[in-house]
């Protein structure tokens, strides 16, 4: 790449060479995540990935794509950006696993109005954490540099995922019936979701991140920033030892859109309000915005990631399982014969 440069590019805003740069600070991150089924590194045109079948007679893709959102303003705001790569992998692979399927390898996309490629370097360094928890391989991505587009200082995140599956362990919400267990497994914040909504309410541009709150053990900025939690090990090793018949990852629309989508029609879930542990970032939110227990339950995850429905005689099983892989983990409710939807009583 010695040779490979543009004054009249630099000009107008994009620096080839920065990029290069970037490439190569950020090598040691995605080494990190190399798995066998990997082919090649990085800085081809394409990444290369060759599948373990074994055990898969009827194999299986699954794919989930996301971004970030407009979590990405408090990082700017921080200038904090080693985590929210976390976010990007996990809000793809925890949709993945809801189907059952393993996550294999992760691509990003990064786009910015200046390439600072140890600020790329460090952004990467998050996504490359994330597919460590997941299991997964981050095979490639790209940054796109764009003057004029995005202001200088900030940057969009976005990435996918694609996972495979043996077509008789995908996960039918079919199978659902009265009487199951729904298992909850606890979040480590707000994750990556209803962020237009918090910005609102802290009025975060005008500052108030650095400010301590004794109930949350950490700063204001601290506390929203925390990565989302990846459940993929913990899931996957559940899914190992019983009969998960579906599973919901709680993000944007919490409980009343997620819920839902993982059952059938005529079921559904009756959750015990006081077994719901509310996490205090959440009372915060919901303290000073003012906003009604509803549309809390319907915007957050409320301390609540993602939820199992099980066989009854699984449940203590299931929460056995998750909390030795250190998950906080309990029963919350059950399924019940009714139109579709939840109910919190």
């Amino acid at each position: 790449m010695q040779n490979s440069y543009s004054d009249a590019y630099k000009a107008a805003g994009v620096d080839v060479t920065a990029g290069y740069k970037a490439v190569e600070l950020m090598k040691a991150h995605v080494a990190r995540t190399m798995t066998s089924g990997v082919l090649g590194g990085i800085g081809g045109f394409g990444g290369l990935f060759e599948m373990d079948l074994t055990g898969m007679p009827h194999p299986v893709l699954c794919a989930g794509t996301d971004g970030v959102g407009t979590k990405l303003k408090l990082a700017f705001l921080m200038d904090k950006h080693d985590t929210v790569g976390i976010d990007c992998v996990a809000m793809c692979v925890n949709d993945i696993i809801c189907c059952g399927a393993k996550p294999l390898l992760f691509l990003d996309y990064i786009a910015c109005g200046k390439n600072v490629p140890e600020k790329i370097a460090t952004i990467v360094s998050g996504v490359a954490e994330g597919c460590v928890q997941a299991g997964c391989a981050l095979t490639g991505g790209e940054t796109a540099e764009m003057p004029g587009f995005y202001p200088e200082e900030e940057y969009d995140l976005a990435g996918f995922s694609v996972g495979a599956v043996d077509r008789s362990k995908i996960l039918d919400p079919g199978r659902v019936e009265a009487g199951d267990a729904l298992v909850a497994i606890a979040s480590s914040g707000v994750h990556s979701n209803g962020f237009s909504l918090v910005r609102k309410v802290f009025d975060v541009e005008k500052g108030g991140l650095s400010q301590h709150h004794d109930e949350l053990g950490m700063t204001l900025g601290e506390a929203l920033l925390t990565p989302t939690k990846i459940y993929v090990k913990p899931v996957l090793a559940v899914m190992e030892e019983l009969t998960v018949k579906s599973v919901s990852h709680i993000t944007g629309g919490g409980f009343y859109e997620n819920i839902p989508r993982a059952l059938p029609n005529g079921k559904r879930a009756k959750i015990e309000r006081a077994a719901v542990e509310v996490l205090p970032i959440f009372d915060l939110i919901q303290k000073t915005g003012g906003i009604p227990e509803h549309d809390m339950f319907n915007t957050f995850n409320m301390g609540v990631g993602m939820i199992l429905a099980v066989g009854r005689e699984d449940a203590d099983r299931a929460v056995a399982i998750l909390n030795a892989h250190g998950e906080r983990a309990k029963v919350i409710g059950q399924i019940e014969n009714g139109e579709k939807g939840i109910e919190l009583c």
